[in-house]
């Protein structure tokens, strides 16, 4: 190297960050805020914390938690995630009927609120149907034309009975929750690579085990992060299930103690609790699902460590 090159070479770069006040300001502000909302939780009697507390703990509010909400959520989430991973498989399929009434399904399901669905299925139901029976179509008509004393009839539903129980609110749910699981499910069958489907074809195996073994383990780490959610949101729908009517559920229970006891504002910190606590261990869950599923996928992404630089002195020589 020449002595000239030296000469022209820079020395060391004291670098300082580049100052973002703004930031500063935005911190201050969000502090002095959530110091406001901490001072009016401590000083202001009328939350009712200790009448929230009592309330929490009473049996009726523990009975509606655990069978209004959590099986209520359990019950309509099997139904959803099952329904909705069979109507996605149909979506996607060859045959044009079943792709046909797939789409029914959906379009229907997705474009009626729940509290709708609910509603019609405790009341209007039954007002259309008192009983369901379950057997061969125009059973009792064949039977009456051929004179035989059966009616093909194998199972008799009692509408009104079923309709005002926990089960037809799960099933509702569960119902309206398959329709938006099917568009997540096939978003995450669509996120495979269609070479996945046809190796697995190469290798001799059918349509129906290359879904289970190679596509849908695949797709879980697309389908898992909205499932979860759709988990949080469930378990607050469930308090919609006082349309059918069912009493036996979280916030119908916590408002009828409020407005018996006069207690409404402690009722409302009470159920708003046992909201947060419920969703709060689901996103854990969901946290430990997605890092799961999401095992060898986005490595590539991650920021690799830079080599450092080293930094010369002027006049000081290198290749």
């Amino acid at each position: 190297m020449t002595t000239k090159d030296s000469a022209e070479r820079p020395g060391v770069i004291h670098a300082r960050p580049v100052p973002h006040p703004g930031r500063w300001v935005a911190l201050a502000v969000i502090l002095v805020l959530i110091a406001m909302l901490i001072n009016s939780f401590l000083t202001n009697e009328r939350w009712g914390f200790a009448d929230a507390f009592e309330i929490m703990q009473q049996s009726p509010v523990i009975e509606g938690l655990l069978k209004g909400t959590i099986l209520g959520t359990v019950g309509g989430m099997v139904i959803g995630i099952f329904g909705g991973v069979l109507i996605a498989i149909l979506r996607l399929s060859h045959n044009p009927i079943l792709r046909g009434v797939s789409f029914v399904y959906t379009w229907f399901f997705r474009g009626i609120p729940r509290l709708v669905l609910l509603a019609m299925i405790g009341s209007g139901i039954g007002f259309l149907y008192s009983q369901v029976d379950f057997g061969v179509p125009f059973g009792q008509q064949i039977a009456s034309w051929l004179g035989l004393s059966s009616d093909f009839t194998f199972f008799t539903l009692n509408v009104h009975q079923f309709s005002s129980t926990l089960l037809a609110g799960i099933v509702g749910l569960g119902l309206s929750e398959a329709a938006y699981m099917a568009e997540i499910a096939r978003a995450g069958i669509l996120s495979v690579d269609r070479g996945q489907e046809e190796a697995a074809a190469a290798l001799g195996m059918d349509r129906g085990k290359t879904m289970r073994r190679i596509v849908l383990p695949q797709a879980m780490r697309v389908i898992v992060p909205p499932t979860g959610n759709e988990t949080i949101a469930m378990v607050k729908d469930t308090s919609l299930l006082s349309a059918i009517p069912v009493i036996t559920e979280l916030f119908y229970q916590t408002s009828a103690i409020g407005n018996r006891t006069l207690l409404i504002m402690p009722a409302f910190v009470a159920v708003t609790a046992w909201y947060l606590i419920v969703g709060s261990v689901l996103m854990v869950g969901q946290h430990f699902l997605e890092k799961r599923f999401s095992r060898g996928f986005g490595e590539s992404r991650r920021a690799k460590p830079r080599p450092r630089a080293v930094n010369r002195p002027a006049g000081a020589g290198g290749a």
